[in-house]
């Protein structure tokens, strides 16, 4: 089996190689993992991991420039299929974040938190929204396997999936309104916060990840 890393030039990327080399090691799973900016090499691959860091207007457009995105496309209809943080983001049709098209495999846009919002005790809240939360499980998901419901995992971002379907919301955290942090459908996961960042609650959800046969 082969599992491909995205490689646009965006992202923790060998933060992410690492913890899905360390996911693979606990798992037992036998895998050639390749972090890659081959279109050739995503398409060929078995499992596809889309990882993402920093503006989405630069992301999509390292997509395009690379010939990454319709290997991307294509790879989403029938495989299985991980997407962190602006790599999740990319699958909705639209971000605030520079008036942005993504690649629209979910309907939807990705919008930014009010500058303005508070907390409990009326102390503002900043943005981006940086830190452990808590993670509610909306809907059961073999991904979620041997991850307790409100597992803490690491975000650091300004934007949120705001999706039209709401079937395709399995996690939900609070900043401070409660916002979709985990979609998927099918073949396709996607988280906002970061696994590779997120200890061994993130690790567990690549061991899944790498079992799952989507």
């Amino acid at each position: 089996m082969k599992t491909a890393i995205i490689d646009y030039g965006m992202g923790n990327l060998h933060s992410v190689l690492k913890s899905v080399q360390t996911a693979a090691q606990r798992s037992g799973v036998a895998t050639e993992i390749l972090l890659t900016d081959s279109p050739e090499a995503v398409l060929a691959a078995d499992k596809v991991v889309f990882p993402g860091q920093g503006a989405m207007p630069d992301c999509m457009a390292a997509l395009k420039r690379s010939g990454l995105a319709e290997a991307v496309r294509e790879s989403l209809k029938n495989k299985p299929f991980f997407g962190i943080c602006v790599g999740a983001q990319l699958l909705f049709e639209y971000s605030e974040e520079g008036g942005t098209e993504g690649l629209g495999w979910f309907s939807g846009s990705v919008k930014r938190f009010a500058a303005n919002q508070t907390d409990e005790t009326g102390s503002r809240l900043k943005v981006p929204h940086m830190g452990w939360n808590s993670v509610r499980q909306k809907r059961p998901h073999p991904l979620f396997d041997g991850i307790a419901d409100g597992e803490r995992f690491y975000f650091v971002h300004s934007y949120y999936f705001a999706p039209e379907q709401p079937e395709i919301i399995l996690g939900s955290s609070d900043y401070p309104h409660e916002f979709a942090c985990i979609v998927g459908k099918d073949n396709v996961f996607a988280t906002q916060f970061h696994t590779e960042k997120s200890h061994d609650a993130g690790l567990r959800l690549l061991q899944n990840f790498l079992q799952w046969q989507g």
